[in-house]
Order: structure tokens, then sequence, then C-alpha cells
């Protein structure tokens, strides 16, 4: 999930939900362009963005580059509930009255909502103030929430709590909070291809902290994305797969995560009782075509676990799955 708290780049580097190196399948590179990449610490992550080919010689990827890295600032600003004056954050503030946002927050909302009516709330972006009872970011001093403490804030998860007039949103409960940890990232992630294609890039990879969206292919040949080995460093990849011109998003129990007593307690938390969800499942990876499907239904299918998650993922075209149990257990909803 994506969290806006303050971490270390390389505590972030061994909690990447895929292997940050990409490679192709064909070693070689368009004559006319050498691949051109951009890394920086946006989004409380390690963002790359790599341009393979463009349309032409002339075109400054240097420029398009640094664009990109600029609109994930721009986004951030608007997403993050944690810098305060972003969209989000003045929609928790203000709680309960109306707030005006951006084009781009009440679209994200308006599919945020979505999923949290698709499965039955079991996501709901409403669930900050129980993730702010865990300390996912300081595994060493982490300790329980009480469980009064959990009560008393499970009372203000409901995302039916969230009204929406076009433009203007506002939670009906004074005491709710909105976090869209979930399903940010890929919203961001095709914003920036949308971007990247009318800026004449033909063939990319956008890194958004492991949610991978290619551009194209490389040569003709499909990039490979390496999954990560849940429990493992981000160099051990548990399998790689095929990506071209789509998205590959995991979520795993791995990703943030301390334990107690030898009890592992992860970030990603159920509305029913607000502690980690706990069934079959170490991950689970979307590919489909479009990276905020993968970033929304990862974590979705975590939540419902192996046999609903499997359910719904066929209930979608143009979208597979590959499960990871706790035995290490690969399950692909695809031959």
């Amino acid at each position: 999930m994506f969290d806006y708290n303050k971490k270390t780049i390389a505590y972030i580097g061994t909690l990447c939900f895929l292997l940050v190196s990409i490679y192709s399948l064909n070693g070689c590179s368009p004559k006319h362009q050498l691949p051109v990449s951009k890394s920086d610490y946006l989004l409380n992550t390690v963002v790359t963005i790599s341009i393979y080919e463009t349309k032409d010689s002339t075109i400054n990827t240097e420029t398009i580059l640094d664009d990109c890295m600029a609109k994930c600032k721009e986004y951030e600003n608007l997403f993050s509930r944690t810098i305060s004056g972003s969209d989000i954050s003045r929609i928790n503030v203000a709680a309960p009255d109306w707030v005006t946002v951006s084009d781009d927050t009440a679209i994200l909302l308006q599919q945020a909502l979505s999923y949290c009516a698709l499965t039955d709330g079991l996501v709901d972006i409403t669930i900050a103030p129980v993730k702010d009872l865990w300390n996912f970011s300081d595994p060493q001093n982490a300790s329980l929430p009480t469980e009064s403490d959990l009560k008393e804030q499970l009372l203000h998860v409901d995302y039916k709590n969230i009204e929406i007039k076009e433009n203007k949103v506002r939670l009906t409960d004074a005491n709710a909070a909105i976090d869209l940890g979930f399903i940010a990232k890929g919203y961001i992630a095709d914003c920036l291809k949308e971007y990247l294609h009318s800026q004449g890039v033909t063939n990319g990879i956008i890194n958004l902290g492991g949610n991978v969206l290619t551009i194209g292919s490389k040569n003709g040949t499909p990039f490979l994305v390496g999954i990560q080995k849940p429990f493992s460093d981000t160099s051990t990849a548990l399998m790689s797969i095929e990506s071209e011109d789509s998205s590959v998003v995991t979520s795993g129990i791995y990703e943030r995560y301390f334990s107690i007593n030898d009890e592992l307690y992860h970030h990603i938390l159920t509305p029913a009782t607000g502690y980690p969800v706990n069934n079959e499942l170490l991950s689970v990876t979307i590919l489909s075509k479009d990276s905020v499907t993968g970033d929304a239904l990862s974590t979705s299918c975590l939540l419902l676990g192996l046999e609903k998650g499997k359910k719904l993922i066929e209930s979608k075209e143009d979208v597979e799955a590959i499960f990871v149990t706790k035995d290490y257990e690969i399950i692909k909803t695809y031959e």
C-alpha cells in the first residue's frame, strides 16, 4: 500500500513491491537513442523512469524526465494526506465541511470508492485513523495498538461517509480521514504514461517504487519484470514475467511489517478488526493494461484471499493475477 509516512530510501529499497531492476529480452538499443533514465525520491519511494525510444532523435528526453519528476511532486501535493494543504489533507481537516478539489483528486476518489464498493468495504479508504495506530515505519520500536483505541477508531471507518458532488468532497464524519494508499501510485503511473506518449516517447518504463508500467517494448521484444520473493532481499526474484505496454503491480504482506513474540504484523489492515489480514496469501501480482487497476486489485485480492480473489479476477476482462501462498505455491489465473 502507498503510505506517505516518511522513511529512508534504504528502508524503501528493502520493501519494494517488485524488483527495481528491470531488463529486456533483447540487449540492443535503438540506434538513434540510448536508454535515458532518471531517479528521485518521490511519493515516499524511489521513482525511476526510463526512456528507451522516441519518435525521433530531436526529442529532449532529459527535459521530459524532469517534467515527469515534477508531475510526481504535483500529484503528491494533491493526494498525500500528510502534506498540509494537499487536497486529501484539506478534506480530512475540514470534515464535515465541503472542500473543492482538483479534477484529478475527484476522479481518483471516485475510482477508489468503486473498489470499496466492489469489495463490500473490505477495501476502505477511510482506514486512515486505524492505520495511524500502527507503527510500520519504525518496526524496531513498534508496539500493538490497544483494543480500546482500535475499537474507537474503527467507528469512523466507513467509505459511505464520503460525499462527492463534481469537484466538491466532504467527509460526513468529522473524525474520519481518507488514505489513498492502495490506488494512488497506479493513478499517477497512468498519468505519467499518458504524458510520455504525448511527448513522443514510444518505448520506456515507469517504476514507482515497484509499481511497474511499461510503454511499448524494446526492439519488438517484451521487457521482463522480476517479482520479488516474499521476505527476501529485493535482488531475489521469485519469478519474472514479460510486460509489453502493460502494468505489473504486486502487493504483499512482506512490504512493511514487524514481529512481536514471534507474531508477524503487516501493513495491510482489514476494516473488520483493524488488524492485519490473516489468510493464506503472501502476495498478489496483477497484470493489466493500466496501473490504477493493478494497484487497486492487488490489494483488493490480498484482502479477499485466494478463492474470492481468483473469482474477482476471473470476472474482469484483460486482467490476470499471480497469487503466492504462505507455502510459496504460485497460482496463476492464466496458463
